[in-house]
């Protein structure tokens, strides 16, 4: 299975003043794109055979190292453009706002602790909405780490890598947070993520 760098699903500009299309330039063309490159140059040699992306990145992760950091990182931001909308943000709405309310009591509780745990996480990284069996809970995972690979299943991921967020907030990592949750959060895709 060969990676390719995915088109974005939102025109570069169409995110500011929240995201920067400066930003997309790095972050998306950039960094994601090293992902790419390098996880196939070393897939070439893996010997892997996998239906999906997430089938690989669970092989991958049985093999570790070099491998998976760069597959994990490729799933990790796939999953993260679309995770992100131009018309995103704020409460949601459809099954997956009664399974917030259901889990953590309130959408403003779920806001407080998705923004704590992605500024608890020390370093490079990510914070999910996931699901985990019936209920839902936020996990947070290190640098190419995903849930995936724990038997839980993703709805939404925020990255908090700095590169996603440096440009635009400089060290302000709590303001990007609640700014994805309020200006970005493609509550759409968590809802298909959930029904699917």
């Amino acid at each position: 299975m060969k990676l390719e760098l995915p088109e974005l699903p939102f025109a570069k500009d169409s995110l500011a003043p929240h995201m920067s299309s400066e930003t997309l330039d790095f972050h998306h063309g950039k960094h994601h794109n090293a992902y790419v490159i390098k996880g196939n140059e070393l897939l070439e040699d893996a010997g892997i055979d996998a239906d999906n992306l997430e089938d690989l990145v669970k092989k991958c992760a049985e093999k570790g190292g070099p491998l998976f950091n760069n597959v994990g990182q490729h799933y990790n931001h796939s999953f993260f453009w679309n995770s992100i909308s131009p018309n995103g943000g704020g409460a949601p709405g459809g099954d997956i706002a009664a399974a917030i309310d259901a889990s953590f009591g309130s959408f403003d509780s779920f806001k407080t602790e998705f923004v704590n745990n992605g500024v608890g996480q020390f370093g490079s990284g990510w914070v999910w909405l996931v699901a985990d069996g019936d209920s839902l809970k936020v996990v947070k995972s290190a640098n190419a780490e995903t849930p995936l690979t724990d038997g839980l299943k993703p709805l939404l991921v925020c990255d908090v890598w700095e590169h996603a967020y440096y440009l635009d907030f400089q060290n302000r990592r709590p303001d990007f947070l609640a700014s994805f949750i309020d200006n970005l959060a493609n509550w759409d895709f968590a809802n298909q993520n959930l029904a699917g």
